[in-house]
């Protein structure tokens, strides 16, 4: 997507923004796999422009609990811009809650919520085209302070009687930025020159009356702009991207001495509030959690026992599906020493009995998640008076879901894993203000083990994707099992864990020939398939040293009677998927 008329660009590396990355098809973290495909129904979808996808009649969801327990917020007005997200993203960041918009909600809207502060972010439309979204002069009628970024300060400047223009040269990618004395309130404490990183092809030429040109760069004459006695800022980088070295300072300043905004979104206040949140709405009643193990399900779950106590019954489902050891994990950490109300259920011969003979993809995932609706349903009758259900829904399910945003449906969360529609619990969503970066903190504040908070992402239907074109049989899940538990030893011995978003073993249904003790063997091949990726929206094959991958070969062939053959998938995506079923 372009933004501002220009081209894509990298995100920033930060923490999943969703994804289910439980060891199970969750009701909390959902069936779908991690790097699932989006999906968009074209019937409920409108046009607002060139590059925007609207859905007709989209309701606006408030955070409403988040929203009033936040000391302070800035809005962020979403444009259709690729970085919408990140900006709100960064702006937590800074200690600022912040709440993502479509652009087209109306200043009453944004003034129901009393922010600090406005941002207009970018978006793919020229300002000049027919179908362009609009700014609506109301907003600058609100008595606080505006930023406009990219499409959002074209947007400002045409509405103010600027001069913007389509270049000669578009200015895409990593550009020079020279300040204009020293920068103004906006970019106050920041390298006279610097570096940042654009996308646009449409250039303010001239600042509107009364403002103040702050910077200019390689194609732009105006690149950042100021009027202090209006409190409207516009600046044409994109700072929410690590590509421009200084836009967190850009973005402090904005907060801090233009709106005046108190520091005060925090892992420690978000713990704080929730549980004042959740005893709220639950009262005396009884709670019941599909605990998959992820860090959605599992935060979700230790808020609630933080906040309700033994009014909270986790039921874990082991479907035989999981990594070496991830069920007796999960038992020990929540059962042992959390101190958690939980049933585990041993139903590895019940889903193996359902996968018997089923070798196509979508086919598996259904019959995963079937199955374990079919599991917790009887737990949940055999708890009888359970009244609410608890759910790992993120920030970032709530927009593609379409609540909330200007996106269109990516994917709906509010029916996760199948769930009936007869199904009668009450949802307690503990994370759905939060980003996937904030639920790990948040994680790590309540005392989750490390190993569990950085869990990578793994996919709700488990193992059973990862035996490629043949139906998951106990022999070939072992297998792939013992592998998967040879490579993530080796690459967290190798310290690399955290820095590949997703590392794991692929057990295709054939055999290769090799030799072994002078003797002709008939094996299985194992795949090894290791990324690094911002969101997992694109990711790039992750460059593994050779010693390591040598070692990793090593290893599994010797270990594993079954296995003759090691490879490595070196497919970026796209082309290819992250997951191979």
């Amino acid at each position: 997507m372009e933004e501002g008329g220009g081209a894509a660009v990298d995100t920033a590396p930060l923490e999943p923004a969703g994804g289910s990355d439980g060891g199970q098809a969750a009701v909390a973290d959902g069936v779908a796999a991690a790097d699932a495909e989006p999906v968009t129904s074209g019937s409920d979808i409108r046009s607002d422009g060139p590059g925007s996808a609207l859905p007709a009649d989209q309701p606006v969801e408030e955070l409403e609990n988040e929203r009033r327990l936040a000391v302070d917020e800035v809005v962020v007005l979403d444009y259709g811009g690729q970085y919408s997200q990140l900006i709100a993203r960064r702006i937590r960041e800074c200690g600022v809650f912040s709440e993502l918009l479509p652009y087209h909600v109306g200043a009453e809207e944004v003034r129901r919520r009393r922010p600090k502060g406005l941002v207009l972010s970018g978006g793919p439309a020229s300002v000049y085209a027919r179908d362009a979204p609009r700014l609506d002069p109301e907003l600058l009628e609100l008595d606080i302070p505006v930023l406009g970024i990219c499409y959002g300060m074209q947007a400002l400047v045409l509405s103010l009687g600027g001069k913007v223009e389509e270049a000669e040269v578009g200015e895409f990618g990593r550009s020079d930025l020279a300040l204009a004395d020293d920068g103004g309130q906006l970019l106050a404490g920041t390298p006279a020159e610097q570096s940042c990183w654009m996308s646009h092809r449409d250039t303010v030429f001239a600042p509107p009356p009364g403002f103040t040109a702050l910077a200019s760069s390689t194609q732009s004459p105006v690149a950042a702009l100021e009027s202090v006695e209006r409190d409207i800022y516009g600046i044409q980088f994109h700072p929410e991207v690590v590509h421009t070295p200084y836009g967190q300072q850009v973005l402090a300043n904005f907060l801090e001495e233009v709106c005046g905004c108190e520091r005060d979104w925090s892992p420690a206040s978000i713990v704080e509030d929730q549980i004042a949140r959740i005893r709220a709405q639950v009262g005396d009643a009884k709670v019941i959690c599909g605990l998959s193990g992820g860090v959605d399900s599992s935060v979700a779950a230790l808020l609630v026992h933080r906040a309700v106590g033994d009014q909270l019954t986790c039921v874990f489902v082991d479907h035989g599906l999981m990594r070496m050891n991830e069920g007796d994990q999960v038992i020990s950490a929540f059962r042992d020493t959390f101190q958690v109300p939980l049933v585990a259920v041993k139903a590895e011969d019940r889903f193996l009995r359902r996968l018997h003979g089923v070798t196509e993809p979508e086919a598996k995932r259904k019959a995963i998640g079937e199955e374990f609706i079919r599991v917790f349903e009887e737990q949940a009758r055999e708890l009888g008076d359970a009244r609410f259900l608890v759910q790992g829904t993120l920030y970032s399910d709530v927009i593609e879901s379409g609540g909330g945003t200007g996106t269109a449906t990516i994917k709906s969360h509010h029916n996760v894993g199948g769930l009936p529609d007869d199904l009668e619990f009450e949802l307690v969503e503990p994370l759905r203000a939060l980003f996937k970066d904030e639920v790990r903190a948040v994680g790590a504040e309540l005392g989750l083990p490390e190993r569990m908070v950085w869990r990578q992402p793994f996919p709700g239907p488990g193992l059973a994707i990862r035996v490629v074109g043949g139906h998951a049989t106990k022999e070939r899940l072992d297998t792939l099992r013992h592998a998967d538990s040879i490579l993530q030893d080796e690459i967290r011995k190798a310290g690399l864990y955290r820095e590949l978003w997703q590392s794991f073993c692929v057990l295709p249904d054939i055999r290769t020939v090799g030799v072994q003790g002078d003797e002709r063997t008939y094996g299985y091949l194992v795949a090894i398939r290791a990324v690094t990726s911002d969101d997992a929206m694109t990711a790039d094959w992750a460059r593994l040293p050779y010693d390591l991958l040598e070692q990793v070969a090593s290893r599994m062939i010797n270990e594993i009677r079954e296995v003759n053959r090691v490879v490595l998938d070196i497919t970026s995506k796209p082309p290819g998927t992250i997951e191979w079923e």
